[in-house]
């Protein structure tokens, strides 16, 4: 084996890259296969299950995952968790590629992310803390608003027969 010892990197330029994974001679592009090359979806299955449960529109129509895709068109995706993906097709590819060049392949139009909790949910123990007390359960529900009652009242109203 032949060891390269010239002075290029081993990283490839982003639009080489990218013409390296083009279709070769007008060839089309899949729309799932075009969501998983651009890092849309972890998986090509992941992508075609989207495609197949209507979660991914092009131009806003639904649309099987064997759609061929053409440059300026417009892509939505909804992913798991609520958020929603829309982008602008610049450069079809079929490879797989890196983040920073598959982010040069397309323009998104996505809404922001929502903002995460900075605080911890109410009522979260912490791990290893054991069984809850009596009084730790109470305290809990009392957070929660299971209840809607503070300790020491009654969950029914005392009819005075014991």
């Amino acid at each position: 084996m032949a060891s390269e010892t010239s002075g290029t990197s081993k990283t490839p330029d982003p639009v080489s890259a990218a013409r390296a994974a083009a279709p070769v001679g007008g060839e089309s592009v899949r729309v799932d296969s075009w969501i998983w090359a651009v890092r849309l979806v972890k998986t090509r299955s992941a992508g075609s299950a989207a495609c197949k449960g209507g979660h991914v529109k092009v131009n806003g129509t639904s649309v099987k995952p064997a759609y061929a895709l053409r440059v300026g068109d417009q892509v939505r995706l909804r992913q798991p968790g609520g958020r929603e993906r829309l982008v602008v097709v610049k450069r079809l590819i079929r490879k797989r590629v890196g983040a920073p060049v598959a982010a040069e392949t397309y323009v998104d139009n996505s809404p922001p992310p929502p903002p995460r909790e900075v605080i911890a949910p109410v009522g979260v123990r912490d791990r290893g803390a054991g069984r809850p007390t009596k009084r730790d359960r109470r305290e809990l529900e009392r957070l929660r608003g299971i209840f809607g009652q503070g300790p020491g009242e009654d969950a029914e109203p005392d009819s005075g027969q014991h």
